[in-house]
């Protein structure tokens, strides 16, 4: 069974940082795509950024490009969305995605597996 696991999220205020970790279990990833997506109180869930989870492009909406940056510890078979500089737009419940394939994208649909999201919120 596929588990997809966020850790990390909290309460900062504006301009700090916070690092989400994304645990994956129940398959070898190596050849799929994981994402960060999030959704803001009644907004849509929009795309944040996205990697190969083995090496290579990644991926990052235009308002959080410069700021955020996503990695992976392949060891630990674990995804990282390091947040800086953070705004108070960026508050929403942030989710963890990986699809197969191994093209990077940004719509939902890319993405067959999904975490339950957690918690960002960036006081003024």
């Amino acid at each position: 069974q596929v588990q997809l696991v966020e850790s990390g999220g909290g309460l900062v205020q504006a301009g700090g940082s916070l690092r989400l970790s994304c645990a994956a279990s129940g398959r070898t990833f190596s050849s799929y795509v994981a994402g960060w997506f999030r959704q803001a109180p009644g907004k849509e869930r929009e795309f944040v950024a996205a990697m190969r989870w083995s090496a290579g492009s990644s991926l990052y909406a235009g308002s959080v490009k410069g700021r955020f940056t996503i990695s992976r510890d392949n060891a630990k078979n674990t995804v990282y969305l390091q947040m800086n500089s953070l705004k108070p737009e960026d508050t929403a419940v942030y989710y963890c995605a990986a699809g197969g394939g191994g093209v990077v994208g940004s719509t939902e649909g890319r993405y067959e597996y999904w975490g339950q999201g957690t918690q960002v919120t960036v006081s003024s």
